[in-house]
């Protein structure tokens, strides 16, 4: 079940990266504030916006995005000023880079990242 994201909340995000995000990113966090999209031929798990609302909300969104970037930064080659949007599983992120609406695979194994289409909506 989603539990949408407020614009304050992307707002305190942004604020925090020191950026706005993509509008197609911003849009799926208002709409399901995480969830999984497809890219690069796998599924990715979308980091939510932290919702200090209530117990079940701060649950939900403790991986939240300013969080799992910090962490990502602490990753041998992990992109200066990138912000991890994404993760599959497997120690790889999407990423966005500062100054930048495309979203990149980075590769956690060779330090190296390429640009990807992004299916923000669910196939029907």
């Amino acid at each position: 079940m989603p539990y949408p994201a407020t614009e304050e909340m992307v707002q305190a995000a942004e604020h925090a990266l020191g950026r706005r995000l993509p509008d197609d990113f911003r849009n799926r966090l208002l709409r399901d504030n995480g969830g999984e999209v497809k890219a690069a031929g796998d599924y990715w798990t979308l980091f939510p916006v932290w919702d200090p609302g209530n117990r079940r909300t701060m649950r939900k969104t403790c991986n939240h995005i300013v969080r799992e970037s910090g962490l990502a930064h602490q990753k041998a080659g992990f992109p200066v000023g990138a912000i991890a949007i994404a993760a599959n599983g497997c120690g790889d992120h999407l990423i966005i880079r500062a100054g930048s609406d495309d979203v990149e695979f980075w590769d956690h194994e060779t330090g190296e990242s390429r640009r990807v289409r992004v299916r923000w909506k669910e196939e029907q």
